[in-house]
């Protein structure tokens, strides 16, 4: 789902949000969520996931996206908060 360009107040800057569809499998009962992490390189979003590994159970991602003309990379997963790690 794209949405339509809004304004950053903060940095008088204008932002894109950018968020690929979520089915509803993936967030079908309370305590399921997804993740999806933006960061400038694939190190930091890979120790973010693994962090999360560390407190539930993950479904990890194995590769980022770069998005073109964006800076940066974006991984998203699976998180669900009732299962332990």
């Amino acid at each position: 789902m794209k949405q339509r360009e809004r304004e950053n107040f903060r940095a008088r800057q204008r932002v894109v949000p950018y968020m690929r569809q979520i089915n509803d499998a993936h967030v079908a009962r309370p305590g399921l969520a997804v993740v999806e992490v933006a960061a400038t390189d694939d190190a930091t979003v890979f120790a973010i996931q693994e962090l999360l590994s560390g407190q539930c159970a993950v479904a990890p991602a194995d590769r980022t996206t770069r998005e073109p003309g964006e800076p940066g990379v974006r991984l998203r997963f699976f998180v669900d908060l009732q299962q332990d790690p």
